[in-house]
């Protein structure tokens, strides 16, 4: 058996190279997923910051509201906003039903309306949450994968020694180091994937939060209103 590699000129393309058709569709995998991981990375966490910031935006306008028609027709900075999104679903039920010939000092009318707003903000919180079982997967996934690989590379390095029956550093270093290298490329897979999943989790928890603070919020204030009406 050949050596994969020679030890005076090896680099990490030499190794990638030499590497068995296996271990090299392993760190092919690896690299995918690694730039698969990185874009849902920047991709959410550009969406969490652009939605932080309509959802200051909305809020302002909704403390600064005399009239919460008025919101429906307010600023594009906000009305991508899964909170507008959420109040919207509420004020568009509320407006059908007024004008219908519904009593308004029926309470089960404003349970239609939690119901539709919380149907919106399930909807929505979906929506956020779209490409986290990416990240999970990932960061669970990937260093088993790589783990895979440093196998076969052993394994390859067992085998150089077999085929030699020398035991010496060339024989078994390709091997050693493809394996190596598919650890690392595992591990550069699946750590950035783990951090980023831990702290979109908690960023999500945290707006799912505020979306149903919210939502109880608007559902008092029309109970409020139903109430003056009584």
């Amino acid at each position: 058996m050949e050596l994969t590699t020679n030890l005076d000129n090896m680099t990490l393309w030499s190794i990638v190279r030499a590497a068995p058709l296996a271990v090299q569709l392993v760190m092919a995998l690896l690299l995918f997923l690694s730039c698969w991981s990185w874009t849902l990375i920047f991709e959410k966490g550009l969406r969490l910051w652009r939605e932080n910031q309509r959802f200051e935006a909305f809020r302002a306008a909704y403390a600064e509201s005399r009239y919460l028609n008025e919101l429906l027709d307010g600023g594009a900075g906000y009305q991508k906003s899964a909170m507008f999104v959420v109040f919207r679903a509420g004020m568009m039920q509320w407006q059908k039903m007024s004008k219908g010939s519904w009593d308004l000092a029926a309470m089960s009318s404003v349970r239609k309306i939690d119901r539709s707003m919380n149907a919106e903000l399930v909807r929505q919180v979906e929506n956020l949450e779209r490409g986290m079982i990416v990240l999970a997967s990932i960061g669970t996934a990937a260093p088993f994968i790589g783990l895979f690989g440093t196998v076969w590379g052993v394994m390859n390095a067992f085998m150089g020694i077999a085929a030699t029956g020398n035991t010496t550093l060339a024989v078994v270093a390709p091997g050693i180091a493809e394996a190596l290298l598919a650890t690392a490329l595992g591990l550069v897979a699946a750590i950035p994937a783990s951090i980023a999943y831990n702290k979109f989790a908690n960023d999500l928890g945290i707006l799912a939060n505020k979306l149903e603070d919210f939502a109880e919020e608007f559902s008092a204030l029309l109970s409020d209103h139903l109430e003056s009406k009584g």
